[in-house]
């Protein structure tokens, strides 16, 4: 201790003054520096926000297809939909085992009609279980668990759960007649060899 004394005490005044300042100065900079660092977090939220504000943009696409008796609506994947003659207006009498067979068309985010499908024909319902179905012109919508590729119209005059399964047209009717475009295409010679990978992956199914 005497020995820090004696050196403190040869010192000359302006070194003396100078520690504490040099301290004084290195804790600022190390201030400034954690600070700067700081504003990487809001960035990374704010990113993290429009992300999910883009995801939730999305939502169901009703269009149309062309088939033996005139335009048909699908989703926009190409999936046919249908209507139920035993529904009301804007009301689904299909659950349990028939909505399985029948999965309702679900109304996700904004909905959107393209093709010949009019927008304004476009609507939701609130099904039993709490979640929202697309209508058209009144009419909820469903799937057919048996059609596996875009454009196939198996569900069309089907007459499961004692009403029949139609293809609904832009204008919101009912389309009775049956589609011999999909039916030819289903009865179509299978391909050639080396298209026999393209035609696997296109008839994987409907998720």
């Amino acid at each position: 201790m005497k020995m820090i004394h004696s050196l403190l005490a040869r010192m000359p005044v302006p070194v003396k003054l100078g520690i504490p300042l040099a301290s004084a100065l290195l804790a600022t900079a190390c201030g400034s520096a954690a600070a700067a660092s700081s504003p990487s977090a809001p960035a990374s939220s704010a990113a993290a926000a429009g992300s999910s504000a883009s995801a939730s943009a999305t939502g169901t696409v009703i269009t149309t297809h062309a088939g033996s008796a005139g335009a048909f609506l699908t989703d926009g994947s190409g999936r046919t939909v249908y209507l139920w003659a035993q529904d009301g207006m804007n009301m689904s009498a299909c659950s349990g085992a028939c909505a399985a067979a029948w999965p309702p068309v679900p109304a996700t985010g904004t909905l959107t009609a393209t093709g010949g499908a009019k927008a304004s024909d476009l609507g939701t319902i609130t099904r039993s279980d709490g979640t929202k179905q697309a209508t058209y012109d009144g009419h909820p919508l469903y799937y057919f668990v048996g059609d596996s590729a875009a454009g196939q119209t198996n569900g069309q005059g089907s007459d499961n759960f004692g009403a029949k399964w139609w293809l609904v047209a832009p204008s919101g009717a009912k389309i009775t007649a049956a589609d011999t475009a999909a039916a030819a295409a289903a009865n179509a010679p299978a391909p050639s060899a080396p298209s026999a990978p393209a035609s696997s992956n296109a008839g994987g199914g409907w998720s």
